[in-house]
């Protein structure tokens, strides 16, 4: 009797420890997780698509969930293109830095609020130095003043275009919960922008940029040095890696190629340039999977934090820095070459918007919502419809010739790391702003700025504005 109690009890025990382990293995899971993320050196994902077919020419782990960071500005881009396209905007069509956007944290222009410049001069900073306050103003523009319709709009177009693995929460990807895409549904953003939007190109490929103080380079280091390199837009924060939308076109053939998780540029930009080498050698007539045709994922987005920002990743790229410095070839692969001139710089700046002199930040604010009175424009018989441009080459701003002593002082757009991710941007009230472009047929878009009637709760037009 005693044997078999005793038996009974070593039973209980062990019955005890089983469901203790089971109750723990959800934990340990994500530790292992976490440990994978932190030991591999390889979290990369990416995929090669010829444009005009959207054949896929690679890919690698491309539909995972992934974190896009800055390649989300390419949405934004998007439906700014598109609603000049639709004739709801134009080139000048005036964007103000309201109090709400230039709260957000770095990389930024660091306009003050009240501060007002054309939607084409908007895009460039957001695409070239990758302006977070910037590409805030842009989407509180093309929303109607709301953010909150915006990003449903952001959202709205993703499902629209087939990226099913997508959800947006903001327009420039700064981290947060429920902000997550692929390296599939990013190259199904840039095929769309390259096929809808071919005038608007140079947006894309614009080298650097300038305020008149200092020059702000573009941080896809492909423009310049990988033949027939035309865009698109980098992209960094911890968990991500070091993402890339780039595209590129010989002859006839345009390719897009997304690589997500790359630790450092020099290993993001060799891998595009072998995938893209890769895909401009492939037989088409031999492959039969399009882009749309890749499976959709589910769960959770990879976090790779847990190398890239950990003190192995980063000695990991200040090696590769250092190794840099030795090789014969550029970033390690025969397909890059040195630029061995300075980049070709635009002029960009505040003022030039329709309707709108040059607006000083502080003077003429209205307080609650940080936005100047726009000076009216008086009507005139000469005015003429605005039409949107065969190609923008046109309609670029000036160049900006460069010496070395410039290029010192360069800034980068997504290559300087930022804080941590626990790191709580500044609080700042949200800015409502409600903009009535009006009648459109063509014209340059007008802008209503509206304030709520506190007696009725409706918008109201301010008084010198009436």
């Amino acid at each position: 009797m005693k044997t078999l109690a005793s038996r009974y009890s070593q039973f209980l025990t062990a019955a005890c420890l089983a469901v203790v382990l089971l109750g723990a293995m959800p934990i340990a899971g994500l530790d292992m997780r976490a440990m994978a993320a932190e030991d591999t050196a390889e979290p990369m994902a990416s995929v090669v698509v010829d444009v005009e077919t959207g054949k896929v020419l690679s890919q690698n782990r491309a539909t995972e969930r992934r974190f896009p960071a800055s390649t989300t500005k390419l949405m934004t881009a998007y439906l700014a293109l598109q609603a000049m396209h639709q004739e709801r905007a134009a080139l000048d069509t005036p964007v103000i830095m309201t109090r709400r956007a230039a709260a957000e944290p770095p990389s930024k222009m660091g306009y003050q609020p009240g501060s007002v410049m054309r939607l084409d001069n908007a895009l460039r900073m957001m695409l070239v130095k990758s302006a977070n306050d910037v590409a805030y103003a842009i989407g509180q523009t093309i929303g109607d003043g709301s953010m909150e319709n915006f990003v449903a709009m952001m959202n709205d177009t993703a499902k629209g275009l087939g990226m099913m693995d997508t959800r947006f929460i903001n327009p420039n990807g700064l981290p947060g919960d429920g902000q997550y895409s692929s390296a599939k549904d990013l190259a199904i953003l840039g095929v769309a922008i390259r096929r809808e939007f071919p005038a608007f190109s140079d947006f894309f490929n614009t080298e650097a940029i300038s305020n008149g103080k200092r020059v702000m380079n573009n941080g896809n280091k492909l423009l310049g040095r990988f033949d027939g390199a035309d865009g698109m837009k980098t992209g960094y924060i911890c968990a991500s890696g070091f993402n890339l939308v780039s595209s590129a076109t010989r002859g006839a053939s345009t390719l897009v190629a997304v690589v997500i998780g790359a630790n450092g540029t020099i290993e993001r930009e060799r891998n595009a340039a072998e995938i893209l080498e890769a895909g401009f050698k492939a037989d088409l007539a031999k492959i039969d999977t399009t882009i749309d045709e890749l499976p959709t994922a589910s769960g959770e987005p990879l976090d790779v934090s847990g190398y890239i920002c950990s003190s192995k990743g980063r000695s990991a790229r200040a090696n590769e820095r250092v190794e840099e410095k030795d090789r014969e070839e550029t970033y390690g692969s025969p397909y890059l070459r040195e630029m061995n001139r300075s980049p070709v710089v635009l002029q960009v700046g505040l003022g030039g918007a329709a309707g709108n002199a040059i607006a000083e930040p502080g003077i003429s604010l209205i307080s609650a919502y940080g936005i100047p009175l726009p000076t009216p424009r008086p009507s005139r018989a000469e005015d003429v419809a605005l039409s949107l441009p065969e190609s923008v080459n046109a309609l670029v701003p000036p160049v900006v010739t460069a010496d070395v002593g410039v290029f010192d002082q360069v800034v980068g757009g997504d290559e300087n790391e930022p804080p941590p991710l626990d790191a709580a941007p500044a609080e700042a009230a949200d800015m409502t702003v409600s903009i009535d472009p009006g009648p459109v047929g063509g014209k340059t878009s007008r802008f209503g700025i509206y304030r709520d009637d506190p007696a009725t709760g409706l918008a109201r037009q301010p008084a010198a504005l009436r």
